[in-house]
């Protein structure tokens, strides 16, 4: 919800730039409100994009499993419950589990 908000307010600020009157005696003002508008929404989208990371990575083969509510075996932080994939239907769809594994980063 954060991400669209800024995506919004983004597109909303670069809206009102390109828009905005130019005065009659300033040719290069709408230029300069352009590029301080665009670095604006950069940042904005460039700092969305950077905080969007997920915090660990996944073990190869095993997804993340965020549905398992018991708390980690050991004192990790940062550990997520994993799962992998074991049968499939005639689509490729994961139709059973494996048991959820603990990893600690």
């Amino acid at each position: 919800m954060k991400k669209t908000l800024l995506v919004f307010a983004a597109a909303s600020l670069a809206t009102a730039t390109l828009t905005a009157p130019v005065q009659a005696g300033c040719y290069g003002c709408g230029v300069g409100a352009g590029i301080v508008g665009g670095l604006a929404a950069g940042a904005i989208i460039g700092s969305a994009i950077a905080n969007s990371q997920p915090r660990y990575a996944v073990a190869p083969g095993y997804v993340a499993y965020d549905g398992y509510a018991a708390p980690g075996p050991v004192a990790c932080p940062g550990g997520y419950w994993g799962r992998r994939p074991v049968a499939f239907d005639a689509y490729g769809n994961p139709v059973r589990w494996s048991r959820p594994r603990y990893f600690c980063p």
